[in-house]
């Protein structure tokens, strides 16, 4: 068994590899306008849209070109990839009031901008949960649903409302992230110490606008109801790292969608499973088992 203290740094490097050791990314970039705010976008391959939506602090190269998505995915599908509000090269609001909703809103009006009547919708961490409200307010612009590294816990059992304050508390108070890298702490791990806090905290906002992710977290995307996930007719499609802490959200879900697929990544947890190959494989055949070649349509 690896020492506990191996464990974690093997942890903290896979952090610092995931969020510098980016390649490029041949698309070509695109913006558009968003009820006043500027949205980039990338486009590359064709075929079924594939909408990505990346995690919270992340945005298309970190979240989704690093990982090799954009690329295993784009030889069969049209890849669409956005940052959202907030990040990477999009505009990064600082008044809470220009998020909310319209972090669910973006990737709809994104596809009404592409005139796409639906698509796949593929979110990751913040983007999971992202992908999960559209399948509760926009379930007619979806062909599939994947959500990854995230789950739904109804209102009096969702532990997020109260972890958000603290990280915004935290970050407007200049101390970092440290809620944040607590809760996602792997299940199992020695929990990490004040100088990996203060070390991934540092990495972390040297690539980001902390005044544009403090004002997210005060007026975060609301989650879909469990009246409108039951009423669900979309397959859907989770992924979710074994010794992720979000994963008892997914546990939730069963049952609660009834075209649901779980696949839980061994050993991964929730930065290590985005880099695992199972995931990739898995999200592509899902993909493909519900394309319109598979199911003779159009």
């Amino acid at each position: 068994m690896m020492h506990p203290l191996a464990m974690l740094k093997r942890h903290v490097l896979g952090v610092v590899l995931f969020v510098f050791l980016v390649p490029f990314l041949h698309a070509e970039d695109f913006y558009f306008d968003s009820a006043g705010v500027k949205i980039h976008y990338t486009v590359e391959g064709m075929g079924e849209p594939v909408l990505l939506l990346h995690g919270f602090g992340a945005d298309i190269q970190t979240n989704w070109a690093a990982s090799g998505v954009i690329k295993a995915l784009s030889n069969s599908f049209q890849v669409i990839a956005m940052d959202s509000r907030g990040h990477g090269q999009s505009d990064k609001p600082h008044d809470p009031g220009a998020y909310g909703m319209n972090m669910v809103e973006d990737p709809i009006r994104l596809l009404e901008h592409l005139k796409i009547r639906k698509a796949h919708v593929v979110g990751y961490s913040m983007g999971g949960m992202i992908s999960c409200a559209i399948l509760g307010y926009h379930p007619e612009r979806l062909l599939t649903a994947v959500i990854g590294g995230a789950g739904w816990y109804t209102p009096e059992e969702d532990p997020m409302p109260a972890i958000r304050k603290q990280l915004a508390d935290s970050l407007e108070q200049g101390k970092g992230l440290e809620p944040l890298i607590i809760h996602l702490n792997p299940t199992g791990a020695p929990p990490p110490t004040p100088e990996q806090i203060v070390l991934l905290s540092k990495m972390f906002l040297s690539r980001n606008d902390a005044l544009a992710l403090l004002a997210l977290q005060r007026n975060f995307a609301p989650a879909p109801t469990q009246a409108q996930l039951r009423a669900n007719k979309v397959p859907v499609l989770t992924l979710i790292g074994e010794l992720d802490p979000l994963k008892s959200g997914v546990d939730r879900l069963n049952g609660l969608i009834s075209d649901l697929k779980i696949v839980v990544i061994p050993k991964a947890n929730h930065i290590t499973a985005l880099l695992n190959p199972e995931f990739i494989k898995s999200l592509k055949a899902f993909l493909v088992e519900h394309s319109a070649a598979a199911s003779g349509t159009r």
